[in-house]
């Protein structure tokens, strides 16, 4: 296991702090600003917050722990991390396994980056005006998303994405989460402070707040809350094993974990405490799914006073959220082609560029890329998470899972450690992959 003294120095991130925002940054996307808000009303208000915060603590001391470890352990993302798994137990293969969540993670982003050109296509036509006076956002939408309709504001996203992931870990991606993810914070505290003046929005409020405890007895409702979590806290076997490869070995992966659920938390709180009530102040359909997001809100904007100037604010805080996001996911397959193949950082982006526009192109339309992110988010994603934890938790040594995520911590790991790990959390995540296909996707 020792670095071949030709290669070059690996990156790291420059401070704790950088890593936690990157962390952060990657799990607060989409999922959080549109599923979680719905889901929750859907489910029994007050009452689904219960199973999604129990899930929450579970899976954040649990999974993300073990994947920010596993990482920093093989100081290599999971192409590597699992054939070094498999090495220690005198077995080969761990590198095959590990092209499944590099692929869910390449797979993933390709269809995500087609969500981001969207987001840039609302934000310009917010500033100039264009969204604001259109009569119909549903057709104002279906035009943005139809085939190849909007390949130029999805490859302008690439290009955002890539430009800012070619000056590597530290100088790229660390130092643009320290800006969009405070910057996100910071304009949706804006928008729910305006969102709580509107008329009527009390009923957005109760809608989110008020339990209706009948929905514990519902399985639905922990099936979804764990799904909500899992996929929120973006589990995948890949790009939190990543970015865990670039941190040093002083960090407490405890305390980042616990970072990274409390603000992934916060910002799913955020995004329903400015969509449920504003839609409800405008007696719209809150449970409209993915066109809450690129139809319904479009319209809440532009029936509210100064409506131009919040949904700048929206698109942008929203863009900011889906870039950093987008960056964890291409860093998976990047990280692979550097370590693997010896290429520089610069090559790397480039070859992953091209694959996500080449693919990408074709599945431009909203239905096409609803089906390709839910085949991803259904069969790879999850499966990459169960095969890290596999690999981390019982293919390593006993106790080296334990001595890893130890390191940098002053208090001692308690005997909840192995259980919580070892069959708690690989549990859920079969549960979750089983699940994903029984329902047809639950995240």
């Amino acid at each position: 296991m020792k670095r071949n003294e030709a290669e070059p120095k690996r990156e790291v991130f420059g401070s704790r702090f950088g890593f936690i925002v990157a962390c952060i940054g990657s799990a607060v996307g989409m999922g959080n600003i549109w599923m979680f808000p719905y889901r929750t009303g859907q489910y029994g208000g007050a009452a689904f917050l219960i199973p999604y915060f129990i899930f929450v603590v579970i899976l954040g001391f649990s999974g993300v722990v073990g994947e920010m470890a596993f990482g920093r352990a093989m100081k290599t993302g999971p192409l590597g991390a699992f054939g070094k798994a498999m090495e220690m137990r005198g077995k080969k293969g761990g590198k095959l396994l590990g092209m499944i969540p590099v692929l869910g993670s390449f797979a993933i982003a390709v269809g995500y980056s087609v969500v981001v050109g969207w987001f840039l296509r609302f934000l310009w036509g917010a500033v100039t005006g264009e969204l604001m006076e259109t009569k119909d956002t549903g057709a104002y939408f279906g035009e943005i998303s139809g085939n190849f309709g909007s390949v130029g504001w999805h490859f302008l996203g690439l290009g955002l994405t890539f430009l800012i992931m070619i000056f590597g870990i530290s100088k790229g991606i660390e130092k643009m989460n320290k800006i969009m993810m405070p910057v996100f914070f910071v304009f949706f505290i804006f928008l729910m402070i305006r969102v709580f003046t509107l008329d009527h929005a009390a009923a957005g409020y109760e809608y989110l707040f008020v339990p209706k405890w009948e929905y514990l007895k519902n399985p639905k409702t922990w099936v979804y809350a764990l799904g909500q979590a899992f996929f929120s806290l973006s589990l995948a076997g890949s790009g939190t094993i990543v970015y865990g490869s670039y941190l040093s070995k002083d960090t407490d992966v405890v305390y980042s974990a616990r970072n990274v659920a409390f603000f992934d938390t916060c910002a799913a709180l955020l995004a329903g405490l400015v969509v449920i009530p504003a839609v409800f102040a405008f007696g719209m359909d809150v449970s409209a799914g993915p066109p809450l997001m690129f139809i319904t809100l479009p319209s809440v904007f532009q029936q509210m006073p100064f409506g131009q100037i919040f949904a700048i604010v929206f698109f942008i805080a929203v863009l900011f959220a889906a870039i950093t996001s987008l960056m964890n996911l291409f860093e998976t397959p990047i990280e692979a082609l550097q370590n693997q193949f010896h290429l520089s950082r610069a090559a790397a982006v480039g070859i992953v560029a091209a694959g996500a526009c080449g693919i990408g192109v074709f599945i431009e339309s909203g239905d096409m890329v609803s089906i390709w992110m839910d085949v991803v988010s259904i069969y790879l994603i999850p499966l990459g998470a169960l095969l890290a934890a596999v690999m981390f938790f019982w293919v390593c040594p006993k106790g080296f899972a334990r001595d890893q995520v130890q390191l940098g911590r002053s208090k001692k790991l308690g005997k909840w450690f192995e259980p919580a790990t070892r069959y708690f959390f690989v549990g859920l995540t079969i549960l979750v992959y089983i699940l994903g296909i029984l329902y047809g996707g639950i995240g």
